[in-house]
This record gives C-alpha cells, sequence and structure tokens, in this order.
C-alpha cells in the first residue's frame, strides 16, 4: 500500500514517523563508536617548539582525548620540529607526531631506519613559510639575507630544511654565504635586530610565537615569490610538497597593512607507524576530525581539518585503523 493511499493526517503523521526514524538512525550512526568501550594505554605524541603551531595543537588535542578516552595515557614530547618528529616515530621513539609532507618525504627518501613502515593518520592544515626581519630592514628579498645574520631553525627541524632549500634556489649557500643561528619560535623574535637580521618560521597561521610582536608592528615579512618557487622544484626531491601562494592579509593585520606576502606553503600530517594498535588509531582519527571546531577556536589553522583532505597523507599510505575511520564515514 502507498503513502498516497492514506487520509491526508494519516500521511503527515506517517511522513512525520519516517523522518523521526530517518534522523534516530542518523543519531545512532553517530553516537555508536562512542557505546564501545574506548582503548587504554599509553601513547606518546611528539610536538614541536614551545610558541609554535605543533605545541599547542598537541595539548589541545591530548584535551580532547582525554574526554572520550579517560583510560588512555597521552604522553607529550616537545621537539625541534618535523625533521625530529618522523624520526622519533619511525624508530619507535613516538607513537604519534605532526610532521610536514616534505620532511616526510626527506626521511623516507634518505632509506633512513623503518622509514618504510611510516602511515599517515589525517592531513591536518597546511604551514606557510615567513621570513621575518625588522620593520625597519634594508632586506627585501631573499637573495638580500647574503652576508646577513640569519635564522635558518633548529638542526632537526622543518624550517631548517625549508630555509636551506629556499636560500639555495636563491643562490646562497646556507654554510657560507649567510651567518647562520639555530633559533626556533621561542627565541627567534626577541632576538629580531638584536643579533639577527631576519629569521625563517614555518607553521600554520597566525602563529602565537609571532602574534604580539606582528600585531604592534614590529615586524615585516619578506616574499617569496612563485618564480623562487618553481625554482626550489628545480631541486627535484621532496620539494614537489611545496607549492606557491599568499599569506593572506588577515593573518597579522597589525604588520601587514592589508597587504597579502607572497610565500609558499606545505602540508601538514599526523603519521603514525604500521605497528601501532589499530584501534588506537581509528579511535584517535575520530576524535581528531570531531574535535576539530574546539581545537580551532584557539588553533586558527585547525578550522581547515576536514575528513574529505584529511585522507590525503602524500606521500604515506594510510594507517589500517585510520582507513576504517574513513571507510565509515564514506558517504
Amino acid at each position: 500500500m502507498s503513502l498516497a493511499s492514506f487520509p491526508v493526517g494519516r500521511r503527515r503523521v506517517l511522513r512525520g514517523a519516517v523522518a523521526g526514524l530517518v534522523v534516530l538512525g542518523l543519531l545512532l550512526w553517530w553516537l555508536a563508536p562512542w557505546t564501545e568501550d574506548p582503548p587504554h594505554g599509553t601513547v606518546t605524541l611528539s610536538t614541536g617548539t614551545r610558541a609554535g603551531v605543533y605545541q599547542k595543537y598537541g595539548e589541545l588535542l591530548r584535551t580532547s582525548l582525554g574526554t572520550r578516552m579517560p583510560d588512555l595515557d597521552v604522553r607529550l614530547l616537545t621537539s625541534a620540529g618535523s625533521q625530529e618528529n618522523v624520526r622519533r616515530v619511525a624508530t619507535g621513539r613516538a607513537d604519534f607526531a605532526i610532521a610536514a609532507a616534505d620532511a616526510v618525504q626527506t626521511y623516507r627518501l634518505s632509506g633512513a631506519q623503518n622509514a618504510g613502515g611510516l602511515r599517515g593518520v589525517a592531513r591536518l592544515y597546511d604551514d606557510y613559510v615567513q621570513l621575518v626581519v625588522p620593520p625597519g630592514s634594508d632586506i627585501r628579498s631573499v637573495a638580500d639575507l647574503r652576508g646577513r645574520r640569519v635564522s635558518i631553525g633548529p638542526p632537526k627541524s622543518g624550517v631548517r630544511l625549508i630555509a636551506n632549500r629556499v636560500l639555495r634556489a636563491a643562490g646562497i649557500d646556507p654554510e657560507k654565504d649567510v651567518k647562520p643561528f639555530a633559533d626556533g619560535i621561542d627565541t627567534g623574535p626577541g632576538r629580531l635586530g638584536r643579533g639577527l637580521d631576519a629569521f625563517f618560521w614555518s607553521g600554520g597561521l597566525p602563529t602565537d610565537g609571532l602574534r604580539t610582536l606582528a600585531e604592534d608592528g614590529g615586524l615585516r615579512f619578506v616574499p617569496i615569490p612563485a618564480d623562487l618557487v618553481a625554482r626550489l622544484h628545480d631541486q627535484g626531491g621532496a620539494t614537489r610538497y611545496y607549492r606557491a601562494t599568499n599569506m593572506p592579509e588577515s593573518a597579522y593585520p597589525g604588520s601587514q597593512h592589508g597587504a597579502t606576502v607572497p610565500t609558499m606553503a606545505v602540508s601538514n600530517l599526523l603519521i603514525t607507524r604500521t605497528d601501532t594498535d589499530p584501534r588506537v588509531t581509528e579511535w584517535l582519527t575520530r576524535i581528531v576530525l570531531r574535535s576539530r571546531d574546539g581545537i580551532g577556536a584557539h588553533v586558527h589553522s585547525a578550522q581547515l581539518v576536514d575528513v574529505r583532505t584529511a585522507i590525503y597523507t602524500d606521500p604515506l599510505r594510510l594507517h589500517e585503523g585510520a582507513r576504517r575511520y574513513y571507510r565509515s564515514v564514506k558517504p
């Protein structure tokens, strides 16, 4: 018997009942994973330097994990950045880490320990390369860094990897043609103009370690133009993960004065190893995606985490646990 054969009043009741069942089914589907007993144990997440986006994201993610998985002890490790994070996961010193795609691929191409055992959990957000100088500096281009005091980031950081490549693309030898320093985002801003002529940083927008200085107009960003990014690509290997873009004028309005800044970006990945418990990884992946708005309220770049893009963890294949989650939400 079709719905149309019922009187109008009954048809409305039936339509309401069907709609209610649909809503109930969706609600049960959404809540079903939380009815299972959550995983327990201990996992280690390697993040980044203090005052950087990796560290803040990791702290907020640990809070979200603690809400849904109260018996899982999540231990955070600060680090120099992406290069150290990749090595820690590959060698078993950390179970999960945040790392830029170029650093992941660099490690894989090097054939270092357990490079083939790395797996992706989620693509998170993009890092933007930020070349910072004092506002009154005469440095207007990367080429102007020759002979200057430049922080190229800590030795095991993703910043160091990028800065060296950018300098070489501009025809500058990072060991001979600049006076290199190893300041990170925790110390670089404070030494700008007082020991440093410029420093490189690669991070989500905006980065807390730069925000206060930028709001007071205490810095200026040097452009990294598209033609320089093209020359970077000519270096081969992991440089294909860099893309030319513009830093939006809303990133640091106190210093950008309504103007965008040509630069380059690289995607960040949440990574793990093949031997990580698939159930833990599935739960963690789910919480990463569902805590986006809560984390994004404090880490602006985290607002870009989305299930439609999270699955693209190139150059790594997805971990089995992450794949299970993405299959469960596939339309």
